[in-house]
Protein backbone atom coordinates (compact mmCIF):
# COMPACT_ATOMS: atom_id res chain seq x y z
CA UNK A 1 0.00 0.00 0.00
CA UNK A 2 2.86 2.37 0.78
CA UNK A 3 4.39 1.69 -2.65
CA UNK A 4 1.07 2.43 -4.34
CA UNK A 5 0.81 5.71 -2.41
CA UNK A 6 4.34 6.71 -3.46
CA UNK A 7 3.54 5.90 -7.11
CA UNK A 8 0.31 7.89 -6.91
CA UNK A 9 2.07 10.84 -5.27
CA UNK A 10 4.80 10.87 -7.92
CA UNK A 11 2.19 11.00 -10.65
CA UNK A 12 0.31 13.98 -9.22
CA UNK A 13 1.27 17.63 -9.38
CA UNK A 14 -0.10 18.61 -5.98
CA UNK A 15 3.24 19.75 -4.55
CA UNK A 16 4.17 22.27 -7.20
CA UNK A 17 5.68 25.69 -6.59
CA UNK A 18 2.21 27.22 -6.94
CA UNK A 19 0.57 25.02 -4.32
CA UNK A 20 3.48 25.33 -1.91
CA UNK A 21 3.33 29.11 -2.28
CA UNK A 22 -0.40 28.94 -1.56
CA UNK A 23 0.34 27.01 1.63
CA UNK A 24 3.00 29.56 2.54
CA UNK A 25 0.47 32.38 2.17
CA UNK A 26 -1.83 30.42 4.47
CA UNK A 27 0.94 30.04 7.06
CA UNK A 28 1.64 33.78 6.90
CA UNK A 29 -2.02 34.64 7.41
CA UNK A 30 -2.34 32.18 10.30
CA UNK A 31 0.75 33.53 12.07
CA UNK A 32 -0.39 37.13 11.62
CA UNK A 33 -3.89 36.41 12.88
CA UNK A 34 -2.76 34.41 15.91
CA UNK A 35 0.07 36.77 16.82
CA UNK A 36 -2.04 39.92 16.66
CA UNK A 37 -4.93 38.38 18.58
CA UNK A 38 -2.60 37.12 21.32
CA UNK A 39 -0.83 40.46 21.69
CA UNK A 40 -4.07 42.45 21.78
CA UNK A 41 -5.70 39.87 24.04
CA UNK A 42 -2.81 40.02 26.52
CA UNK A 43 -2.92 43.83 26.54
CA UNK A 44 -6.62 43.65 27.43
CA UNK A 45 -6.23 40.79 29.90
CA UNK A 46 -3.62 42.38 32.19
CA UNK A 47 -5.76 45.31 33.42
CA UNK A 48 -8.89 43.14 33.40
CA UNK A 49 -7.21 40.52 35.58
CA UNK A 50 -6.06 43.17 38.04
CA UNK A 51 -9.55 44.65 38.25
CA UNK A 52 -11.04 41.15 38.47
CA UNK A 53 -9.24 40.62 41.81
CA UNK A 54 -10.73 43.72 43.41
CA UNK A 55 -13.32 43.08 46.15
CA UNK A 56 -15.84 45.51 44.63
CA UNK A 57 -18.55 43.58 42.80
CA UNK A 58 -19.30 46.64 40.67
CA UNK A 59 -15.78 46.43 39.23
CA UNK A 60 -15.18 42.68 39.10
CA UNK A 61 -18.77 41.76 38.22
CA UNK A 62 -18.84 43.07 34.61
CA UNK A 63 -15.45 41.48 33.98
CA UNK A 64 -16.76 38.16 35.30
CA UNK A 65 -19.71 38.43 32.91
CA UNK A 66 -17.33 39.12 30.00
CA UNK A 67 -15.07 36.15 30.78
CA UNK A 68 -18.02 33.83 31.46
CA UNK A 69 -19.69 34.82 28.19
CA UNK A 70 -16.66 34.29 25.97
CA UNK A 71 -15.46 31.16 27.76
CA UNK A 72 -18.94 29.66 27.84
CA UNK A 73 -19.75 29.96 24.13
CA UNK A 74 -17.96 28.37 21.15
CA UNK A 75 -15.42 30.49 19.34
CA UNK A 76 -17.05 29.58 16.02
CA UNK A 77 -20.36 31.05 17.17
CA UNK A 78 -18.62 34.21 18.33
CA UNK A 79 -16.96 34.53 14.93
CA UNK A 80 -20.28 34.08 13.14
CA UNK A 81 -21.96 36.71 15.33
CA UNK A 82 -19.24 39.29 14.73
CA UNK A 83 -18.76 38.57 11.02
CA UNK A 84 -22.38 38.08 9.97
CA UNK A 85 -24.30 39.72 12.82
CA UNK A 86 -22.63 43.13 12.80
CA UNK A 87 -23.51 43.57 9.12
CA UNK A 88 -27.20 43.34 10.07
CA UNK A 89 -27.06 46.39 12.34
CA UNK A 90 -29.14 49.13 10.69
CA UNK A 91 -27.06 51.93 9.22
CA UNK A 92 -23.65 50.41 9.86
CA UNK A 93 -22.91 50.12 6.16
CA UNK A 94 -23.07 53.92 5.94
CA UNK A 95 -20.44 54.40 8.67
CA UNK A 96 -16.66 54.02 8.70
CA UNK A 97 -17.06 50.81 10.74
CA UNK A 98 -18.19 49.04 7.58
CA UNK A 99 -14.68 49.41 6.19
CA UNK A 100 -13.49 47.35 9.16
CA UNK A 101 -16.18 44.67 9.22
CA UNK A 102 -16.54 44.14 5.48
CA UNK A 103 -13.16 42.35 5.31
CA UNK A 104 -13.12 38.93 7.03
CA UNK A 105 -9.69 39.37 8.64
CA UNK A 106 -10.73 42.06 11.10
CA UNK A 107 -13.91 40.38 12.42
CA UNK A 108 -11.85 37.22 12.92
CA UNK A 109 -9.19 39.25 14.70
CA UNK A 110 -11.80 40.81 16.98
CA UNK A 111 -13.38 37.44 17.79
CA UNK A 112 -10.04 35.79 18.51
CA UNK A 113 -8.83 38.75 20.57
CA UNK A 114 -11.91 38.83 22.80
CA UNK A 115 -11.87 35.06 23.22
CA UNK A 116 -8.23 34.81 24.22
CA UNK A 117 -8.57 37.92 26.42
CA UNK A 118 -11.30 36.16 28.41
CA UNK A 119 -9.22 33.02 28.96
CA UNK A 120 -6.03 34.95 29.69
CA UNK A 121 -7.85 37.15 32.19
CA UNK A 122 -8.84 34.12 34.23
CA UNK A 123 -5.35 32.62 33.95
CA UNK A 124 -3.76 35.83 35.24
CA UNK A 125 -6.42 36.27 37.89
CA UNK A 126 -5.58 32.90 39.40
CA UNK A 127 -1.86 33.70 39.28
CA UNK A 128 -2.42 37.10 40.90
CA UNK A 129 -4.52 35.66 43.72
CA UNK A 130 -1.86 33.03 44.47
CA UNK A 131 0.85 35.64 45.05
CA UNK A 132 2.49 34.84 48.41
CA UNK A 133 1.30 37.29 51.04
CA UNK A 134 4.83 37.57 52.37
CA UNK A 135 6.00 39.20 49.13
CA UNK A 136 3.26 41.82 49.37
CA UNK A 137 3.96 42.51 53.04
CA UNK A 138 7.67 42.88 52.30
CA UNK A 139 6.89 45.38 49.53
CA UNK A 140 4.67 47.34 51.91
CA UNK A 141 7.45 47.36 54.49
CA UNK A 142 9.72 48.96 51.89
CA UNK A 143 7.16 51.72 51.45
CA UNK A 144 6.04 50.76 47.93
CA UNK A 145 2.76 52.18 46.70
CA UNK A 146 0.03 49.90 45.33
CA UNK A 147 0.96 50.66 41.73
CA UNK A 148 4.66 50.07 42.40
CA UNK A 149 3.91 46.78 44.17
CA UNK A 150 1.82 45.60 41.23
CA UNK A 151 4.45 46.60 38.67
CA UNK A 152 7.55 45.30 40.44
CA UNK A 153 6.32 42.45 42.63
CA UNK A 154 2.86 41.11 41.85
CA UNK A 155 2.80 41.09 38.05
CA UNK A 156 6.30 39.62 37.44
CA UNK A 157 5.62 36.90 40.00
CA UNK A 158 2.18 36.18 38.51
CA UNK A 159 3.53 36.02 34.95
CA UNK A 160 6.04 33.34 35.96
CA UNK A 161 3.33 31.22 37.59
CA UNK A 162 0.89 31.73 34.70
CA UNK A 163 3.37 30.88 31.96
CA UNK A 164 2.62 27.12 31.70
CA UNK A 165 -1.13 27.71 31.51
CA UNK A 166 -0.70 30.62 29.11
CA UNK A 167 1.45 28.51 26.79
CA UNK A 168 -1.47 26.09 26.51
CA UNK A 169 -3.74 29.02 25.65
CA UNK A 170 -1.37 30.11 22.88
CA UNK A 171 -1.34 26.62 21.39
CA UNK A 172 -5.11 26.45 21.69
CA UNK A 173 -5.44 29.72 19.77
CA UNK A 174 -3.16 28.39 17.04
CA UNK A 175 -5.34 25.33 16.60
CA UNK A 176 -8.59 27.31 16.96
CA UNK A 177 -7.48 29.66 14.20
CA UNK A 178 -8.38 26.90 11.73
CA UNK A 179 -12.01 28.04 11.92
CA UNK A 180 -11.04 31.35 10.27
CA UNK A 181 -11.36 29.61 6.93
CA UNK A 182 -15.16 29.44 7.36
CA UNK A 183 -15.34 33.21 6.76
CA UNK A 184 -13.27 32.95 3.55
CA UNK A 185 -9.88 33.70 5.16
CA UNK A 186 -7.17 31.70 3.37
CA UNK A 187 -5.19 30.46 6.34
CA UNK A 188 -3.52 27.04 6.51
CA UNK A 189 -6.85 25.21 6.58
CA UNK A 190 -8.26 27.48 3.87
CA UNK A 191 -5.23 26.77 1.67
CA UNK A 192 -5.68 23.03 2.21
CA UNK A 193 -9.33 23.35 1.25
CA UNK A 194 -8.38 25.16 -1.96
CA UNK A 195 -5.84 22.46 -2.83
CA UNK A 196 -8.40 19.76 -2.10
CA UNK A 197 -11.02 21.37 -4.34
CA UNK A 198 -8.47 21.65 -7.14
CA UNK A 199 -6.86 18.19 -7.02
CA UNK A 200 -9.57 16.19 -5.16
CA UNK A 201 -6.96 14.86 -2.74
CA UNK A 202 -8.35 15.51 0.74
CA UNK A 203 -5.96 13.14 2.53
CA UNK A 204 -2.78 14.72 1.16
CA UNK A 205 -4.04 18.30 1.30
CA UNK A 206 -5.20 18.21 4.90
CA UNK A 207 -2.36 15.95 6.06
CA UNK A 208 0.11 18.56 4.84
CA UNK A 209 -1.89 21.25 6.66
CA UNK A 210 -1.76 19.14 9.83
CA UNK A 211 2.00 18.86 9.42
CA UNK A 212 2.29 22.65 9.20
CA UNK A 213 0.22 23.09 12.37
CA UNK A 214 2.40 20.47 14.06
CA UNK A 215 5.59 22.31 13.13
CA UNK A 216 4.22 25.61 14.41
CA UNK A 217 3.17 23.90 17.65
CA UNK A 218 6.65 22.44 18.15
CA UNK A 219 8.14 25.90 17.65
CA UNK A 220 5.80 27.38 20.25
CA UNK A 221 6.47 24.61 22.76
CA UNK A 222 10.21 25.02 22.32
CA UNK A 223 9.98 28.80 22.67
CA UNK A 224 7.92 28.62 25.86
CA UNK A 225 10.22 26.01 27.37
CA UNK A 226 13.20 28.27 26.75
CA UNK A 227 11.33 31.23 28.22
CA UNK A 228 10.22 29.23 31.25
CA UNK A 229 13.77 27.95 31.73
CA UNK A 230 15.04 31.53 31.77
CA UNK A 231 12.34 32.98 34.02
CA UNK A 232 12.62 30.12 36.50
CA UNK A 233 16.42 30.24 36.69
CA UNK A 234 16.27 31.41 40.33
CA UNK A 235 14.48 28.18 41.31
CA UNK A 236 17.13 25.84 39.91
CA UNK A 237 19.68 24.48 42.38
CA UNK A 238 23.03 26.20 42.31
CA UNK A 239 25.85 24.19 40.69
CA UNK A 240 28.08 22.39 43.16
Amino acid sequence: MLEQFEIWLAGNDIFTATTLLHYWDGVTTTVQLVFLSLVLGLVLAVPLAILRTTPSVFVSGPIWVFTYLFRGTPLLVQLYIIYYGVAQIPGIQETFWWEVFREPFYPALIAFTLNTAAYTTEILRGALQSTPQGEIEAAKAYGMSWLLRVRRIVLPSAFRRALPAYSNEVIFMLHASAIASVVTIVDITGAARDIYSRFYTPFVAFSFAALLYLLLTFMLVYGFRRLEHRLMAHQRPAPA
